[in-house]
């Protein structure tokens, strides 16, 4: 993952916050550290963040009434750290949307383990966003290239381009004509037919990667194609 991911951290113990900024700044995190809610929730509006570490145990607003607020506008992942392990409480937390929660106290393996645990849980949104995703393909629009499970395939931009169109709606059955307007984006006079050498080379392409193309790609003979 690139560049370095910011934790949000919020106790009203200056002692554990500076503990758990220990255990963290060494696995390339960088901490902001806040001691209530109020200012937790100023930083989320101002900052990106790609987890929060929130103490239940606060005054004025505890750790349940801060993970409701935040729910009310984010969903970035939140660890409740909780000096109890009852379990009521636990459960609790999780049905306001925390994601996950460590008993104090802990050591510095396990605080580590569950932060990883959790951000992997969360791709970072920047590559989310250049992501399609239908079933267990992603189609990356910064390298144009698809992926299906461990696999990888580098499109030619009009391949991309007509994948795209496909599996942005799944199950729809397009027409050549769709699939040149969406393939080639601008008016063309490019025979129709050439639709159907793209799709062949595409089917190759993807079939000489392990793909099993057929069950996907699909010719719906007198109409054009479909991805399902």
């Amino acid at each position: 993952m690139s560049g370095m991911q910011t934790i949000l951290l919020v106790d009203d113990e200056q002692r554990m916050l500076d503990l758990v900024e220990l255990f963290l700044t060494p696995h390339e995190y960088k901490c902001i550290k806040v001691t209530n809610g109020n200012e937790a929730i100023k930083i989320l509006e101002s900052e990106k963040v790609q987890l929060i570490l929130l103490d239940v145990m606060m005054p004025e607003m505890d750790g349940w009434e801060v993970c409701k607020q935040i729910r009310e506008f984010s969903n970035v992942p939140i660890i409740m750290l909780t000096a109890r392990s009852d379990k009521e409480d636990l459960v609790k937390g999780l049905n306001i949307g925390a994601d996950d929660y460590i008993s104090k106290p802990f050591n510095e393996k396990e605080l580590v383990a569950r932060v990883n645990a959790v951000l992997r849980r969360f791709p970072q949104d920047k590559e989310e966003q250049n992501m399609i995703k239908f079933n267990s393909f992603q189609l990356d629009q910064e390298t144009y290239s698809l992926h299906y499970l461990d696999l990888t395939v580098q499109l030619t931009l009009k391949e991309f381009n007509l994948l795209k169109a496909m599996i942005s709606r799944p199950t729809k059955t397009f027409t050549r004509e769709e699939l040149m307007s969406a393939a080639w984006e601008y008016e063309t006079d490019t025979d129709i037919r050439t639709i159907d050498s793209h799709i062949r080379n595409l089917r190759d392409k993807l079939g000489k990667a392990g793909l099993p193309t057929n069950d996907f790609l699909k010719t719906v003979w007198g109409i054009g194609y479909k991805w399902s």
